[in-house]
């Protein structure tokens, strides 16, 4: 069983049933069996599908919205927007699949050469829970424009987001069993992905679940994609708009409650304008309301599960004991639910444990940095390399830093976020492959070389 638990309350939402192996042998089947009608669907009438989902998914916005903000306390403000986003990615692939699929001609000693793109088959997603729709549509969108079938195994802190996948695929009229949602335990994901008729996978989640994920489909020679944790550095450089900055350091760190891959997380700050860029800090993370995910007013709402509150605890207490200065929050509210406050460490050092770890949640740890070269050491001083933010009035200057940053993405002079039109994944432990783009609608494909004498 499936059990979806409401974060605001700790109370249980209800029980969903998990499929058996024999079962889920029939739901992966289901999808391969939908694949050569699919493959052979023309790319007009594939891109016609994705628009009528988007149509579904932007009519039941306020009910899927809803349902995230109960499975795992995303504010419904942020919600209907990652909603829109999701029916954005669909309707960026249903316009530009053709093209980035288009046939590429190269020179060679034939008559003529060119390289395809072709389906691989059924690819499995496997999701986490912190972004239900948007990272659905961020792996479906693409596989499916491309002519592959998916099947789709989200978070089992999510059970009814991932059935109402499936659902608008049904209400939009698309070809049965174009996707397939697969409602099973964590323990039967490695029969999922050996499955015979899997040809790829796609991974959103930690380093750790990643590797093993990785490993798996390896033995299998699969190809993967994966899109792992992330301790993203946000640059201030003593030039930067500081103002302007401010607004986005917050934004990027509390959206979700903080629980973001590509969130701002570690908030690098040039000496010169430390303790004033602190000052335009505490008064925007103290604005911000704690509360019901079912509230407009809330900026903030519970994490998403018990542990996930208590790890984040220990980060900031470890921290704090370790010399680091709590200037707001750090605090466990009283009151049932997941709920954490938005906190502030500041004078955090690169050996301490906020530095060191990932953290999800809304604590912004905040180091000082003696000059641009020495920012530049702390950015890059991680195991991950998903996203990158830099802030100064130089351009040639963060043109420079961004190529010296080890990261996926840099961001200039902007928050780091993920784009339909543009690629994302990260290096080192962030991952590997990319998604979105050009780039990752290509990555579930045969690059087919053909050579005509």
């Amino acid at each position: 069983m499936l059990f979806a638990i409401d974060p605001a309350t700790g109370q249980s939402l209800g029980e969903y049933p998990s499929l058996d192996q024999a079962a889920l042998n029939q739901h992966i089947q289901r999808a391969q069996d939908a694949y050569p009608g699919w493959r052979k669907t023309p790319l007009q009438e594939r891109a016609r599908v994705l628009q009528a989902v988007a149509a579904c998914l932007r009519r039941e916005k306020s009910a899927l919205a809803e349902l995230m903000a109960r499975e795992m306390g995303k504010p419904v403000k942020e919600g209907g927007p990652e909603v829109e986003k999701a029916a954005w990615c669909a309707e960026h692939y249903a316009e530009f699949a053709e093209r980035y699929l288009q046939r590429e001609e190269l020179p060679s000693d034939a008559a003529l050469s060119y390289v395809c793109y072709q389906p691989l088959g059924t690819t499995l997603s496997i999701l986490p829970w912190n972004a239900p729709l948007w990272l659905a549509f961020r792996a479906l969108a693409p596989a499916l424009m491309a002519g592959n079938t998916c099947v789709l195994k989200h978070d089992p802190n999510v059970p009814g987001c991932g059935a109402a996948i499936e659902g608008i695929f049904r209400e939009a009229g698309a070809p049965t069993d174009i996707v397939v949602n697969i409602p099973i335990e964590t323990a039967m994901v490695e029969s999922a992905i050996r499955h015979p008729a899997v040809a790829a996978v796609s991974f959103t989640g930690s380093d750790r679940a990643g590797a093993i994920v990785a490993s798996i489909a390896g033995s299998e020679i699969k190809p993967v994609v994966l899109e792992l944790g992330g301790s993203d550095p946000f640059v201030v450089l003593a030039d930067a708009d500081l103002e302007k900055a401010a607004d986005v350091a917050t934004l990027s760190r509390i959206i979700n409650a903080g629980q973001s891959c590509i969130a701002a997380k570690r908030i690098i700050v040039e000496a010169p304008v430390y303790d004033r860029f602190i000052d335009l800090l505490k008064p925007r993370l103290r604005a911000l309301t704690l509360g019901n995910p079912l509230s407009t007013e809330t900026d903030i709402g519970p994490l998403a599960r018990g542990d996930l509150r208590d790890n984040l605890h220990r980060q900031v207490q470890e921290t704090v004991a370790a010399g680091a200065n709590c200037a707001l929050g750090g605090e466990l509210p009283q009151g049932p639910g997941f709920f954490y406050p938005a906190t502030l460490l500041t004078e955090v050092t690169d050996s301490m444990c906020a530095f060191r770890e990932e953290t999800f949640g809304p604590v912004m740890a905040v180091t000082r940095a003696g000059d641009a070269e020495h920012a530049l050491e702390l950015a890059n001083a991680t195991d991950y390399g998903l996203g990158a933010g830099v802030w100064t009035g130089n351009q040639e200057m963060a043109e420079q830093f961004a190529m010296e940053i080890n990261a996926g993405q840099v961001a200039i002079n902007g928050i780091v976020k993920t784009d339909p039109r543009l690629p994302s994944g990260g290096i080192k432990r962030s991952g590997l492959g990319r998604e979105l783009g050009p780039h990752g609608i290509r990555e579930f494909v045969n690059a087919k070389q053909v050579w005509i004498g």
